[in-house]
Order: structure tokens, then C-alpha cells, then sequence
């Protein structure tokens, strides 16, 4: 799998929860201290960077870590305030991603790492550390790769009679009218958060769109191909068919279980469109708060007409970069998080893919199995369209596609959404 570029020279994936980590001397009160934040708010992915950071500091005596997380809505938002003077800001954390961390960049809130990241870094992160790389210089050490994708669960598709995961997305409208006939909400959708609204249309356009039109779009913010409307119109054939949630409109993402994730762990709606960090949500929302037993995955389907490349994923990079005030010792935080041991239990923790390769290996959830055959197979992997738009257009776009889907707009509102935002630069 290539990783393709985007806004940077080697802009590639960035997850919509990935973050970028930076220190600040305000922040902390000495060489030996680091403030830490991440968007780990529940269950055992918080506890994982609990554990982490008290073996960092077992292992480096005198070094505190100050952890603080920060729920993955919220987190965006308090970053860019606090980031706002990178002496005031923590020292560690979740990068953006994209042209918001290339933001970031170019304000000079995150330290140049690539001549301080390991060897092991170096070694078994090759093929994800693209995302963290920007105008050939490396600003992050990644965590986990997180494809996007259709998670749903194998007993409704069965009770609707469905024996085959749809292949197109004809496919998918016909399946989902099934589900819908069955008595159960088809697709789960956290519209009040925008972004898994969206992210619909994000796949759509990566469909409908040639490989070269969708590039040249997203670099020049140039909207004016038919397939970007066409995208639209796609999706508002699936809204049509209301197969989505009662109350989609003001339904969280993530948030306990009456959020999409929710339905979807406790077998009340059939599917969720969303990244490879879905196990790992979803395992703190069931009934017994363990894996769901019945969970399986597969690719977004093929747009019958659609220009786009076949195979080809979107998704995103976590990774965790540095304040260019920090000390030494976040430097030697980050690098240890790309340890393969830490990898592995990072792995276990968060149900999802490690980006060191040889810790991918820990793996045995059978639908994360599945995302990684994709994932080597896939001819490319679009970075998560809002971010890699940039703050401006990324947000107008996701609100666009939420008023489209509550009825207020159109496909063609969507694509005028993101001119408007791009002309106001």
C-alpha cells in the first residue's frame, strides 16, 4: 500500500483522532516533567497511557509524566487555544493531522524530530511514518494506522437474510432497505458530531472521483467536477430510504450507549462507517463491556460509475509529535511510545492496528484482521478528507453535509459550502 500526498510533500493518513505532541516550559515546572495530553477518555485505551507513562517514568527515575485526557470532541478546540503559545501548551500530544497539523507547522508549535526519532521508529514505523512527515521532515512518532470502513454486525445481517456483504453500493441501499424490513435501524450515524456524517460523503467522493481529479482537488481546492456533486447526490439517495438511526441528527459519535457506537455494540442498529478504532470503542460499550462477539468488517463498497480508484481506503495515522519547547525528555517519551513492546500493549488496549509492523503481529480480533488484508492490498490511502482540507474547509464541509441530511440544503449546497470556506482562506 502507497500512502498518498497531499497538502505537504509527504502528507499521507492522519487520523481524525490523531494528535501531535508538544511541550511547553509554562506547563511544566522543569526539564523533568511532562504534560501529556491524549483523547483516551474511558476504558482501557485511558488506562494504557496511565500504565505507560508511570513505566516511562520507572524506567527513567525522577522524570514525571502529567497525563490529561481529554475527550476526542472536545480535544481539537482545547489544543488550538492552548497551542495558541506553545510555552503555555503540554509538552506531548495527538497531532491533528494533515493541513492542521501543517498549521501548526508553519506557526511553529511542533519541534522538527527527524534527527531526534529512534532507530526503531525509523525501522518498523517506514510505512506510516509518511503521515508524520511534512515537507521531508519528520514532526510525530505514530501509534496506530486506522483505516475507515463498514463495521456491522454479523447476527442482524443474518435475521435480514443477508449472507453477503454488499460488494457496490447499490448493493448496500438494497441491504440496508433489508435490514430496515427486518425491524432494526440499518446504519448508525452520530450526526450531532458532524464528522461521521461526513465521512459518508468523504467515501463517496473517493469513489465518484478519478484518483488524478480527487488529488487535484483537494490540493488546489478546486470543487468543480461533476463527481464531487454526483457524491452528494448518492448520499442523499441513502437518506432518502431513512435507514440511519431515529434522531441520527442529535446522536453522539462515541459517547456511551446511546451513541451510534452504542447502538451499534448493543445490537441496535446493523452498521457504523467509521476507522479502525471502532473494536476498541465499541468493546467499552457493550453489555459485558468486552469485544462484540458478532462484529465484522468490510471495505466501502464500489460506486457502480464511479472514476475512482477500485480498492483504494481512507483513514488516518495517530501520532503524537513534540512542543519545540520541550525537554529532552519528551523526545524520549515519544520514541518510547514506538518501543514494540509498548506497540503491542497499545495494540490490546485500543482493539486496533499497530503501526509498528512487527507488533502487528499481536493482532487476533478477526475483523481487524480483515482491515489489515485490505490495508496491504489497497493501492492507496487517502488521508481523512476534512483534515486534509485544512480547519477552514474541513469544517464547513461537515457542516454542510449535516444540513444536507437534515433536509435544510444540497448536493450542490455541500460543494458551494467548501468554496465559500476556501475563498475566505
Amino acid at each position: 500500500m502507497k500512502l498518498k500526498t497531499l497538502a505537504a510533500a509527504t502528507l499521507a493518513v492522519a487520523t481524525v483522532i490523531g494528535m501531535s505532541a508538544c511541550g511547553g516550559s509554562g506547563s511544566s515546572s522543569d526539564d523533568k516533567t511532562i504534560t501529556f495530553w491524549h483523547n483516551a477518555s474511558a476504558g482501557e485505551g485511558r488506562q494504557y497511557w496511565e500504565n505507560l507513562a508511570k513505566s516511562f517514568e520507572e524506567a527513567n527515575p525522577g522524570t514525571k509524566v502529567e497525563v490529561q485526557a481529554i475527550q476526542n470532541e472536545d480535544f481539537a478546540g482545547k489544543l488550538q487555544t492552548a497551542m495558541q503559545d506553545p510555552a503555555s501548551g503540554p509538552d506531548v500530544f495527538m497531532s491533528l493531522g494533515g493541513s492542521k497539523t501543517q498549521e501548526m507547522i508553519d506557526a511553529g508549535q511542533v519541534m522538527d524530530l527527524t534527527d531526534k526519532i529512534s532507530d526503531t521508529v525509523k525501522t518498523d514505523m517506514k510505512s506510516t511514518l509518511s503521515a508524520a512527515t511534512f515537507d521531508g521532515k519528520v514532526y510525530g512518532v505514530p501509534v496506530s494506522v486506522e483505516p475507515g470502513g463498514m463495521w456491522y454486525s454479523k447476527d442482524l445481517f443474518k435475521k435480514a437474510g443477508i449472507s453477503d456483504v454488499p460488494a457496490t453500493y447499490e448493493d448496500l441501499l438494497a441491504d440496508a432497505k433489508k435490514l430496515k424490513d427486518s425491524g432494526t435501524d440499518a446504519i448508525a450515524l452520530g450526526a450531532k458530531d458532524a464528522w461521521p456524517a461526513a465521512h459518508w460523503y468523504y467515501w463517496l467522493v473517493l469513489r465518484e472521483c478519478s484518483p488524478e481529479v480527487y488529488n487535484k482537488s483537494v490540493q488546489d481546492h478546486d470543487f468543480s467536477n461533476k463527481c464531487w456533486v454526483n457524491a452528494g447526490k448518492k448520499l442523499q439517495e441513502l437518506n432518502d430510504l431513512k435507514v440511519f438511526n431515529d434522531g441520527f441528527l442529535t446522536t453522539t459519535a462515541q459517547q456511551g450507549a446511546n451513541s451510534s457506537a452504542g447502538l451499534l455494540a448493543n445490537h441496535k442498529a446493523a452498521m457504523e462507517l467509521m476507522g479502525a478504532w471502532e473494536p476498541g470503542v465499541l468493546k467499552d460499550l457493550t453489555p459485558d463491556q468486552k469485544p462484540m462477539a458478532d462484529l465484522g468488517f468490510f471495505a466501502f463498497p464500489e460506486v457502480a460509475g464511479g472514476e475512482g480508484e477500485p480498492g483504494a481506503l481512507m483513514g488516518g495515522v495517530t501520532y503524537f509529535c513534540v512542543n519545540p519547547k520541550a525537554s529532552q525528555a519528551s523526545i524520549d517519551f515519544v520514541n518510547y511510545m514506538g518501543e514494540k513492546k509498548n506497540q503491542e500493549d497499545y495494540a490490546k488496549a485500543f482493539s486496533t492496528i499497530p503501526a509498528s509492523e512487527p507488533a502487528r503481529g499481536v493482532v487476533t480480533d478477526e475483523s481487524l484482521k480483515q482491515v489489515i488484508a485490505y490495508l496491504d492490498k489497497a493501492p492507496s490511502m487517502q488521508l481523512w478528507m476534512d483534515t486534509a482540507l485544512g480547519t477552514n474547509i474541513g469544517n464547513a464541509l461537515n457542516a454542510a453535509v449535516v444540513n444536507m441530511l437534515s433536509g435544510q440544503s444540497s448536493p450542490e449546497d455541500i460543494v458551494k459550502a467548501m468554496e465559500d470556506a476556501a475563498q475566505k482562506g
